[in-house]
Formats: C-alpha cells, sequence, structure tokens
C-alpha cells in the first residue's frame, strides 16, 4: 500500500460524487475549508451551482479519481455505490495507489468490506464514514461521521473530515462504521414509533399532545427524537427532511446485518414493518415522521394537514 498523505487545505485535490441534499452541502463545506473540489452528479443543476461558487468539473467517477487524492461519494444505496466504483467510467477504473475513498453514503456493511478488498488490490483505501445529523448538521458541518478503515487512511483524511463533521469515532476495520450505522438507523425508528403512539394515545384522550411533548422532554423519555422529529409531526412540516423510503432501506440493512450475525432482532423487523406500511400508504417521500399520520390513521382518528402528501 501507497504511502497517504495527510489531506492539506490548499494542497489535496478532492473529488465529490453524489450531490443530493446531503452531498451537496458536505461538497460546499469541502470547498469553504480551502480544498480544491471536482464534482460530479448524475443531473446537473447542483454541479452547476457548486461550479459557481468554485468547484471544477469532474465529468465521471473515473474522470473524478484521476484527478483526486481523495474520493468522497454520496449516493442512496449499495447498488449505486459499486456502479460508481466498479461500472463503466468508475473510480476504480482511473484509481492509482494511494488514492483514499471515503463513503459517506449508508449501505450494506458486508458489501461494504467487500468494496474496500477490491479497491485495496489497487492500492487504494476505503474509508466508510456514514453520518448522521441529518441536512442541518451537513450544512453546518456538525455531522456525526461513524468510521470504518485503516488508522493510517483516516488520521491521512482527518482534516478533509473535519470540514464536514464535528465528531469522528474510529470504530473498527471497513464495514464497522456501517455496521453503527445501522446501529443509529434502529434505535431511531424504534424511538419513533414510541413517539408516534404517544401522539396517538393523547389525540385519542383529548390532551395537547404539544404539551405532552413538554412534559416528556422534561423527563427521562427526552431524546432527539421526540425534541426534533415529535414537533415535526406536531406541526404538520413533513417535507423531508429524511424521506420514508430510505429509514425502510436503511432497516432493511440492519436487519440483513443482524441475520448475517445470528442477532435477534424483533423491534427492528417491526419498524421494518411499519416503515413498509408507511410507504405503501403513499408516504414514501414525506419526513419519516409521517409515520405518526398512519398510527393516527389506523387508530381512526382524524388526520391533519393531509394536503402535506405529494
Amino acid at each position: 500500500m501507497s504511502t497517504i498523505e495527510t489531506a492539506s487545505p490548499g494542497k489535496t485535490r478532492v473529488g465529490f460524487i453524489g450531490l443530493g441534499v446531503m452531498g451537496k452541502a458536505m461538497a460546499r463545506n469541502v470547498l469553504k475549508a480551502g480544498f480544491e473540489l471536482a464534482v460530479y452528479n448524475r443531473s446537473r443543476p447542483a454541479v452547476e451551482e457548486l461550479l459557481r461558487e468554485g468547484a471544477v468539473e469532474g465529468g465521471s467517477p473515473a474522470g473524478i479519481a484521476r484527478r483526486s487524492d481523495m474520493v468522497m461519494l454520496c449516493l442512496p444505496d449499495t447498488p449505486d455505490v459499486e456502479a460508481v466504483l466498479f461500472g463503466e467510467n468508475g473510480v476504480a477504473e482511473a484509481a492509482r495507489p494511494g488514492l483514499v475513498v471515503i463513503d459517506t453514503s449508508t449501505i450494506s456493511a458486508s458489501a461494504t468490506r467487500a468494496f474496500g478488498a477490491r479497491l485495496a488490490e489497487r492500492g487504494v483505501e476505503l474509508i466508510d464514514c456514514p453520518v448522521s445529523g441529518g441536512p442541518k448538521g451537513a450544512i453546518d458541518g456538525t455531522l456525526s461521521c461513524m468510521l470504518g478503515g485503516s488508522e493510517a487512511a483516516i488520521a491521512a483524511a482527518m482534516p478533509l473530515l473535519e470540514a464536514i463533521g464535528s465528531k469522528h469515532v474510529h470504530l473498527g476495520p471497513t464495514g464497522a462504521g456501517q455496521l453503527v450505522k445501522s446501529c443509529n438507523q434502529l434505535v431511531i425508528a424504534a424511538t419513533l414509533a414510541g413517539v408516534c403512539e404517544a401522539v396517538a394515545l393523547c389525540r385519542s384522550a383529548g390532551v395537547d399532545a404539544s404539551k405532552m411533548r413538554e412534559a416528556l422532554l422534561g423527563g427521562s423519555a427526552q431524546s432527539f427524537v421526540l425534541q426534533n422529529h415529535a414537533k415535526r409531526l406536531l406541526d404538520a412540516t413533513l417535507a423531508p427532511g429524511f424521506r420514508s423510503s430510505l429509514m425502510l432501506k436503511d432497516l432493511k440493512l440492519a436487519i440483513e446485518a443482524g441475520r448475517a450475525g445470528g442477532v435477534f432482532m424483533p423491534t427492528t423487523a417491526l419498524a421494518a414493518q411499519l416503515f413498509t406500511a408507511l410507504c405503501n400508504s403513499g408516504r414514501k417521500d414525506l419526513d419519516t415522521a409521517s409515520l405518526g399520520l398512519l398510527v393516527q390513521e389506523l387508530s381512526g382518528l382524524p388526520i391533519q394537514q393531509e394536503e402535506e402528501r405529494t
């Protein structure tokens, strides 16, 4: 394996592939940190936006790899990452020894380990770096980064990682970050299910659910989900956010990891069924807090702000 140079603004050339809501915000923070940045995305508007801010055109995943020292990915799912890395005009096609790939996508842990092994054959290091903190954390550069990979690669990439996040935990070898992201998602989904049931219970009894939330935030039930997701539900601000369809995808990844490890995970299985029903109810593109609408609907309660379903 070639020696990896520590990332340095003004010196290290960075490529970014995948400019959705999260990716565009992270790429912008890389630019703000002073790194030379090349970008690639399947649709053009986000690319054009970042070009106006100082980024340069990457042309293709291979083009990004050809001109970069470190390549960052932010893509929807495992097949997308595989295609960008190993498909036609993919990163691997132009990768040279010493290249570092940092994948901020949320994908399969087992696939990530396999991708890392394939890239290692070319002298390329893969860091899995799924993130938590949502669009606001991406914009503010305060994401929590769950890191899997070699100590040397992560140490070298840390100045770049600090441009996108405020918390960085090295969890183990390649794939460990993705496994912990599954833990993150299953805890959020399970907590959200309980919060949605609590809101429905209050509504059925004529108790102000907003005041219930206020009371619970002062005690042991307080959580990020109660603080933020419950407020989105109560305020009916259900444009994503984080789409329900993506949470369902992430819960399936958690179940896959649990099956591989022989882990008993009934709560995760139930959460996946709840989000399957939510997506099938026409709310797959709404925020995950829209699970509360499904719970209220199945409880025979009138649904407010149904116009949010788009």
